[in-house]
């Protein structure tokens, strides 16, 4: 399951809170983020 945070609030959203719409449902923000789970460092040669 997607886990989206309020960049406003800082709340934590699931796909299906949201719906069909792009907005925090506890404050009502339009700006959302999806955290990223781990960085992969890759050498150059």
């Amino acid at each position: 399951m997607t886990k989206y945070t309020c960049f406003a609030c800082s709340k934590k959203i699931s796909k299906d809170m949201m719906g069909k719409r792009v907005r925090c449902p506890y404050c009502g923000s339009k700006i959302l983020y999806k955290a990223t789970s781990k960085i992969t460092k890759v050498k150059a040669r």
